[in-house]
This record gives C-alpha cells, sequence and structure tokens, in this order.
C-alpha cells in the first residue's frame, strides 16, 4: 500500500512539476493528498487508478485556500490545470505519463548551482527527504534543506523549460542525473530490512530510471556502467541476510543465492559499454562488482583485481566512498599497514559520519593488534549503524578477543 501511494506521488510530483512550473508548489499540493491516501487506503484497499484517486484529493484541496496557504496564489491557476489534466490521463485506459526522467534532467539545469543538482532530484523526483540527503552528502539538515529551496526558488523565477533537453544538451547534465539514481540506489540498499518507509522501493524504482535512462541513451557507456552496477548489487540481495536476518558481509555470502539473470544480464551491459573505449567511474565500479561475482565460480576473490580497479575509481571520483573502498581492498589483499595509511590519509572532517569508514578502521586496527583504538572505531560504527542487523555483527566482532 506505502509502495503504490509513493509510486504515484513521485510520478504526480514530476508531472505537475512539469506544467505548473513550480516544484515546491507541486509538492505542497500533493502533500495532503498522500497522507489521506495513507490514512484511507488502509481500509479501502489500493484503488484501480491510484493516480487519479490521489489527484481528485488534492484538487479537492487545492481549491480549499484556507487549507493550502502554502501554494502561493500566483501558481494556483497552473497547478488546478495541470491536475486536470493529470486526472484526465490517469482515468483513460493508457499507461499514466512518466515524467520523472524529464524531471531528473531539468534539476541539472546549467542555471542551477552545481553542488544542489543531485540533491534537487533525491528530494523531488525520488522522495527522499532534506534530512536522509544531508546524511548522505555529510552536511547539517537544515543547510540541506535552506539550499534545496533556493534551487526550487530559482527553476520557478528563472523560468526554466520543462522539457528534455535536446540530444546535444543531454551529456553535460547526465554526470548529476546518474548520481542521483546512484544515490537513491543507494539508500535503498542500506535499508534492506526495509525498516524506513520512505525509502522501501527506492532501489528496484532507481533501477528503473537506470532502464528508463538506458531507453533515452542507449550509446552512453556509463548509463549501461551504472545499470550494471545496481545489478550487481541487486543479484546478492538475499544473501546479505540468513534466514534468521542475521547481517552476512559480502567475502561470507552463499554465492548459490545470488541471483544468475541479473549477473548475467550486468556482465552482457558491461560488454556493451566496453565497445565505446569511454571508461568512466561507473564501468569501473560494475567492474569491481564484476570481479567479486566471479568468487560465485572460482571460490576466491582476486583483491589484487578490486584494488587495481579502485584506483581507477579513485582517480574518476575520489569520493569517500571510493577511497574507503580502495582502502578495504588493499586490506583484504593483504596489506593491513598500507590500507591503514590510505584510511588514515582521509581528512577527519570528511568521515567524522560516515559509518563504513569507522567499520573499515576498526577492522584494520584490530589486525594491527591497537586494540584500543580498535575498540574506539568499533563503538563509533555502531553508533553510526542504522540497520540493527549490522549493529549486532559490529557488536559481536568488538566483543571477540
Amino acid at each position: 500500500m506505502e509502495r503504490a501511494a509513493s509510486d504515484s506521488y513521485r510520478r504526480l510530483v514530476a508531472f505537475l512539476a512539469a506544467r505548473s512550473h513550480d516544484v515546491a508548489a507541486a509538492e505542497d499540493a500533493l502533500a495532503d493528498a498522500f497522507l489521506a491516501a495513507l490514512e484511507t487506503w488502509p481500509r479501502t484497499g489500493v484503488p484501480h487508478k491510484p493516480e487519479a484517486w490521489l489527484l481528485t484529493a488534492a484538487r479537492r484541496r487545492l481549491i480549499d485556500g484556507s487549507r493550502h496557504a502554502r501554494v502561493e496564489a500566483g501558481a494556483l491557476p497552473a497547478l488546478l490545470a495541470a491536475a486536470d489534466d493529470a486526472h484526465a490521463a490517469a482515468g483513460a485506459d493508457t499507461v499514466f505519463p512518466d515524467e520523472r526522467l524529464k524531471l531528473l534532467f531539468i534539476c541539472a539545469h546549467p542555471a542551477i548551482d552545481a553542488a544542489v543538482r543531485t540533491p534537487l532530484m533525491l528530494q523531488t523526483v525520488l522522495g527522499l527527504d532534506a534530512a536522509r540527503i544531508a546524511s548522505a552528502f555529510l552536511v547539517k539538515p537544515a543547510t540541506m534543506g535552506q539550499r534545496l529551496s533556493r534551487a526550487k526558488a530559482k527553476i520557478r523565477d528563472a523560468g526554466i523549460r520543462f522539457e528534455l533537453p535536446d540530444t546535444l544538451d543531454l551529456p553535460p547534465r547526465l554526470d548529476a542525473v546518474l548520481e542521483a539514481i546512484y544515490a537513491a540506489y543507494g539508500a535503498g540498499w542500506d535499508d534492506l530490512a526495509g525498516a524506513d518507509p520512505r525509502r522501501r522501493g527506492l532501489a528496484s524504482e532507481a533501477i528503473e530510471l537506470g532502464r528508463l535512462l538506458r531507453h533515452l541513451m542507449p550509446g552512453e557507456p556509463e548509463v549501461q556502467g551504472l545499470l550494471a552496477l545496481m545489478l550487481h548489487c541487486e543479484a546478492r540481495r538475499e544473501a546479505r541476510r540468513t534466514e534468521a536476518g542475521a547481517y552476512v558481509p559480502l567475502s561470507e555470502q552463499d554465492t548459490t543465492r545470488w541471483s544468475r539473470p541479473m549477473i548475467e544480464e550486468a556482465e552482457q551491459l558491461l560488454a556493451e559499454a566496453a565497445q565505446a573505449g569511454r571508461p568512466g567511474r561507473f564501468q569501473l565500479e560494475a567492474a569491481i562488482q564484476s570481479v567479486h561475482a566471479l568468487r560465485a565460480g572460482t571460490g576466491v576473490t582476486d583483491w589484487e583485481a578490486v584494488a587495481l580497479l579502485y584506483e581507477g575509481v579513485v582517480r574518476a571520483a575520489p569520493t569517500i566512498g571510493a577511497l574507503v573502498g580502495r582502502a578495504a581492498a588493499v586490506g583484504e589483499g593483504g596489506d593491513a599497514v598500507k590500507a591503514w595509511a590510505l584510511l588514515d590519509a582521509i581528512p577527519a572532517e570528511a568521515v567524522e559520519r560516515y559509518q563504513p569508514y569507522w567499520a573499515l578502521a576498526a577492522h584494520l586496527l584490530t589486525r594491527l593488534e591497537r586494540r584500543g583504538e580498535a575498540a574506539a572505531a568499533y563503538d563509533r560504527a555502531i553508533g553510526l549503524c542504522e540497520d540493527p542487523a549490522t549493529r549486532e555483527y559490529l557488536a559481536q566482532r568488538r566483543r571477540s578477543p
């Protein structure tokens, strides 16, 4: 029920924003309708046309001015007209128009601050809240909220066209779109237990958007690389937990539980991407997952190959995640001293709240027999961990002699 409501909500925000040219007003117009759905649908069941139900509720509330002071008067006529168009489309026996991809590229418009393009997509198209986005980008929630509000006002006030850019204008906006889809997948991946309703189904939606993007740009190797990366990760979803729900790290997963069809599709995409001769960050990250997938046949992981590929990722996109991943690969390859040196070289302020850094630090410091520092790092990693199963796994490791 929540999945159906959130899927419809995201599609309708994109549809209304594309026609009213006001993202914030479209979100406000639908917010109450979404809440009403969450209250009503558990009793009545999900309607046959959820989009039509939400639009009827939203339109009813839009014309109730006293309850919708948040929607500026100037935006109301355009929103009502857009709601009527959407209602007609939702009620017809055709597939409701999917404007999410268009809105992704609009959020990546050159007039919008480059630093806020990906966060803007995550909120407007993929439904993540400002606090979650702020956590992913390692900034304060209030700061992220202000940036997002300014970006939405910029879209409205600058009169940015709500349409897919011309073919030649797609590539300059592509990096931000790929980054947003991957960040959405990561948010869904982290919430494996489905404890957060706002992130439920997000991994599947990210893969769906990846497929839509590939249809739009069929020859773009980084699009193929991103889709391959997500499919490789998704192939291991079932193996990440035991039957009892305990966390299982990648190196200990039962490879017979990995999805062979997803791995084969990912490998096919990587092979197609390689033909373009333009390697990039997402192709390299997918190649890392491809090396891990080989363990299903060989029984071992080629950590030297993983570390080498991470060097390429760090050169292409030196994110904190890539730097931590490179250190982990070097450590698993047998050189804990070098791995710790790589990890320790990352600026402290950048990893203050980055949980994977502290989990890896605890692991490496234990191997280096720096027990006191390892215990402190475990405490930090456990404190930053949101997933109960992973928290319990780390607590067990901390108690190990």
